[in-house]
């Protein structure tokens, strides 16, 4: 199993404070099944700046720990970048990094609780660079839960997005497990990953998150999930259905 988004690296941001804790991570991962996974520090969040030369050195240094402690587990280099008006500058003085350094995907988180004016047009402008943007996590977003049309959009433009497996398995709650099986149903996210911090509060949770996806869903959802975690790390083509616009129950028959 690939995992494309976690923090695992120490001492870079909210992630683990040394190397210790990041090799309990790894051991905790291991043990769920996962062989690869892709770190992605924050980057421009207004707390933490982790440039691309710093990331590939931290990635390079912790798996050489694994190796040495004999632990089974492929770290990959990756980047959460805040979404800001210097994206584009900040590639171009190389800065930002691209999932597993591929040139092909670029994570981009939106803040918490809005969706800021510029998005649709970054994304535009990110894709006419030649790269596939991925919102992170949009189902932990206020304003995409509740205007989900802002999201369909962003899909319908081709952006891609990343559903977090605590989400899916009712840890953030049961509104965000119910908006993210929403966003699954509706074509509108294309990849599962853990978002993992620690081994406590905020871990991997992966097979469980695939277990309630194949519940709801079936096998042939979970498949597509791994395969395109898969596709993301060779920097290929990932599997995409036809988006669709989340639907609104109707309350009694009338709405």
């Amino acid at each position: 199993m690939i995992d494309i988004h976690c923090h695992i690296l120490p001492n870079v941001d909210d992630g683990p404070t040394s190397m210790t804790e990041s090799i309990e991570m790894a051991k905790k991962a291991v043990a769920e099944g996962i062989q690869t996974i892709i770190a992605t520090p924050h980057h421009k969040n207004g707390s933490y700046e982790n440039s691309k030369q710093t990331i590939l050195q931290n990635v390079q240094a912790l798996n050489d720990v694994l190796v040495q402690e004999n632990i089974p587990l492929q770290i990959l280099s990756g980047q959460e970048v805040r979404i800001n008006g210097d994206i584009l500058t900040d590639l171009k003085a190389e800065e930002i990094l691209t999932m597993v350094d591929g040139g092909k995907y670029l994570f981009v988180e939106l803040p918490s609780g809005t969706v800021p004016r510029f998005t649709e047009k970054m994304l535009y402008d990110i894709q006419m660079e030649g790269l596939t943007p991925v919102i992170v996590h949009p189902e932990r977003n206020q304003a995409i839960a509740e205007h989900p049309e802002l999201l369909y959009q962003f899909v319908k433009k081709g952006a891609l997005t990343q559903v977090t497996a605590a989400s899916v398995t009712g840890h953030f709650g049961k509104k965000i497990k119910k908006f993210s099986l929403d966003c699954i149903d509706a074509n509108l996210t294309h990849f599962i990953a853990s978002d993992a911090h620690n081994t406590h509060n905020r871990t991997f949770l992966m097979e469980e998150a695939y277990d309630v996806i194949r519940q709801e869903f079936g096998r042939e959802m979970v498949y597509l999930f791994r395969e395109n975690a898969e596709l993301l790390v060779e920097g290929k083509a990932v599997y995409k259905e036809i988006p669709e616009r989340i639907k609104k129950k109707k309350f009694l028959g009338i709405f």
